[in-house]
């Protein structure tokens, strides 16, 4: 039987990010974010609305709305970020490689917008 998965927590998320091409750490008042050429990648979900230990990862909506329809237990959205461009995710259902492919779909999307 294979031990039980690890959930993700930020370090991994800083690993992955700051693998891609032209992103960076960015530290504000509200907190730690990662950016592409100056531009919000993703960041800690902080609105009181997201569930503890989510992640807020910008990425166009009609792909939002096939991650919430192809896993609603990993990707969801609350009422606060309904008009942003962003998903979220729980770090606890997303492994390494999910969580790269959805960075590298994020950082195309930051670049494009």
């Amino acid at each position: 039987m294979a031990a039980p998965r690890k959930a993700l927590d930020f370090e991994a998320v800083r690993e992955v990010a700051l693998a891609l091409p032209d992103v960076a750490e960015s530290n504000t008042r509200r907190g730690l974010s990662f950016k592409v050429n100056g531009r919000l990648l993703t960041c800690p979900a902080i609105h009181r609305s997201a569930e503890p230990n989510s992640l807020m990862v910008r990425i166009g909506r009609t792909e939002r709305a096939q991650l919430l329809s192809e896993k609603p237990d990993t990707y969801y959205v609350t009422d606060h970020y309904l008009n942003y461009s962003a998903v979220l995710v729980r770090l606890s259902k997303i492994d390494r490689k999910s969580l790269r492919s959805l960075l590298e779909r994020a950082w195309f999307f930051v670049r494009e917008t």
